[in-house]
């Protein structure tokens, strides 16, 4: 079977890669980077680290809005699914290059499976949740990593269309958090052996764009008296003007490799956030999550009590961050064996 497997963000590379490597010789794979990360750390570098091979086919669409980006990809997408005429469609979770891959190969009468279907945060002000309700009401094929998730697509009336394999990060992870405290030098680096520290991310639109909201963050994490080391996303990077000011705690560093930034979350004390891969990666690490948000797709790191919601206009963001403890124990809610189980499901596609 001929496969595209469209990728074109930090959290698609990190899904692609036990399930590409799972595929290859089983399937004719052809991966379709799309360009939306276009910076070396967060694109380049993953593949490397993560032992993808070079996309067979690259886009090349770069920035732009909303509308000119995802546009632009459909009608590179739809170029080259006339050209390669692929069986099936992959795409994987809630990017523009996750939507603009199922409205090209359903003009197409292409069928698609969607990694991470089911999830919801409900908050439709954010372009995610709009990618992933369309991607999963346009898939044939949903595989949902959580049974919330497949509770959800139920309810929406999914039900035949989904498959509980669960969560493909849980295999990344697996396959790379050795590998990652075996060759990442980046806690000796940064002179953190001996040093309790806290791992911070900001990307979402409406913790950045705003720099009123951004630097309101910036400043309530430096009453936090604590070490923070803060990987700039190059959106973010965007945002912080003169006007912003960044108390000496925080350490601001450029975009990492993903086996630096697991070795970072490994070493941390805490994790504060407003990534939903982040919130699964710290769960899975057993690491106090704090995220930046007043809603997630990813419930059960909440219900279990590992995860913490701050609202990120809040005035008191430290001393929430400060008095948050998980308890001891945790539950495996994202599975085990995951990408076995993805390729059962898709060698049995007829």
């Amino acid at each position: 079977m001929k496969i595209f497997s469209i990728v074109g963000a930090r959290p698609q590379f990190i899904k692609l890669a036990p399930l590409s490597k799972a595929l290859t010789g089983l399937h004719e794979e052809f991966i379709v980077h799309t360009g939306q990360h276009y910076d070396y750390a967060m694109s380049e570098k993953i593949f490397m680290d993560l032992g993808i091979r070079k996309p067979d086919i690259h886009l090349g669409t770069g920035p732009g809005t909303q509308a000119t980006q995802t546009g632009e990809m459909m009608v590179k997408l739809e170029a080259a699914m006339l050209e390669k005429k692929p069986d099936i469609i992959i795409v994987f979770g809630d990017t523009n290059s996750t939507l603009a891959g199922v409205m090209a190969a359903s003009k197409l009468n292409i069928p698609v499976i969607h990694i991470e279907a089911g999830l919801r945060s409900y908050n439709h002000s954010m372009p995610e949740e709009i990618n992933r309700i369309v991607a999963d009401h346009v898939s044939k094929y949903l595989f949902a990593p959580t049974q919330t998730a497949v509770d959800i697509l139920t309810k929406e009336g999914l039900k035949k269309n989904t498959f509980l394999p669960g969560d493909i990060m849980v295999d990344t992870m697996k396959n790379n958090l050795g590998i990652a405290l075996e060759k990442s030098t980046i806690v000796k680096d940064l002179k953190l052996n001996n040093e309790a520290y806290n791992l911070l991310t900001l990307h979402r639109n409406y913790n950045v764009d705003d720099t009123t909201i951004l630097g309101h963050i910036l400043k309530q994490l430096g009453e936090l008296g604590e070490k923070i080391i803060f990987p700039v996303h190059p959106r973010t990077r965007k945002m912080l003007t003169d006007s912003i000011s960044v108390s000496p705690n925080i350490y601001m560093t450029e975009p990492v490799g993903y086996l630096d930034f697991i070795a970072l979350e490994n070493s941390a004390k805490r994790i504060i956030t407003d990534s939903g891969g982040i919130q699964k990666e710290a769960y899975l690490l057993k690491k106090p999550c704090i995220t930046l948000r007043t809603e997630t797709e990813w419930v059960e790191t909440v219900e279990e009590k590992w995860n913490l919601l701050v609202n990120p206009k809040s005035k008191n963001i430290a001393t929430k961050i400060e008095s948050f403890k998980p308890p001891k124990k945790q539950k495996e809610v994202f599975g085990k064996n995951v990408t076995k189980k993805m390729v059962k499901i898709i060698n049995n596609i007829q």
